[in-house]
């Protein structure tokens, strides 16, 4: 029943103009960040490093956009009573709305392509590398998507949904980063130290993207998505028990 709920939620994104929107917000945007702002041209090097250096900071805003009416909505229209009347079980909902997001997603990611195609053009990149690295864009993807989904289940305003989602997810993509560490060390334990940095979404993301496709930051995002997802499932049984 999963893929019932997956049909229902990625049909929908199409019959609006939201995943139009947002596929053309992203493309803009990663042609802007990557070519202009990135410093392409001036580095010399045929590669895409300034778009993954980028693409945290453009996922922070756009993801949560797109999460933000996954639960929100359903609970606002009322729509959410018609969805449980149906058979299935509410991880299924939550299953088949997050795959729908992420597909969304991963195709705003596969339709960079020609960026790629550039790169090829203008020199010899190491291809290797930019396939995990956007192997690592889908999955950065899908850890701040997860969270969106549990921020939209604790609220019928889209609005608020968005603000917590970028809030949360610009908490973990900071605490990893320097400004972070160095604010907390001499207050803190070197052991918490390294775990606050190993909840960072940036460090992860960063080491596989320059493509070291270490099996423990593939789990940390697994398991980051399967955390968040399993926060949204109780929340949202919380919810429709309430």
């Amino acid at each position: 029943m999963v893929g019932v709920i997956f049909k229902r939620e990625f049909s929908s994104f199409f019959a609006t103009p939201v995943a139009y929107v947002f596929i053309f917000m992203f493309l803009m945007l990663s042609g802007v960040f990557t070519f202009f702002f990135g410093n392409f041209y001036e580095r010399g090097q045929a590669d895409l490093q300034p778009f993954f250096n980028f693409l945290p900071w453009l996922y922070l805003f756009l993801v949560p956009a797109i999460a933000m009416k996954s639960w929100a909505e359903e609970r606002k229209s009322g729509s959410i009573e018609l969805l449980m009347t149906l058979p299935v079980t509410t991880g299924q909902a939550v299953m088949g709305k997050f795959l729908a997001s992420w597909l969304v997603l991963g195709l705003a990611l596969l339709l960079t392509f020609p960026l790629w195609i550039t790169v090829n053009y203008l020199g010899q990149p190491d291809n290797g590398t930019i396939l995990a690295a956007y192997l690592g864009g889908w999955l950065l993807a899908g850890a701040f998507l997860a969270v969106g989904h549990c921020m939209s289940a604790l609220s019928k305003n889209q609005i608020i949904a968005f603000i917590l989602t970028v809030v949360v997810c610009f908490a973990f993509v900071l605490s990893g980063t320097s400004i972070v560490l160095n604010a907390l060390k001499g207050f803190v334990p070197t052991l918490v130290l390294d775990m606050v940095a190993s909840f960072s979404f940036m460090l992860h993301f960063e080491a596989i993207s320059k493509g070291v496709l270490s099996l423990t930051d593939i789990i940390y995002f697994i398991l980051s998505m399967f955390a968040w997802l399993a926060a949204c499932l109780l929340i949202v049984e919380y919810k429709k028990a309430d």
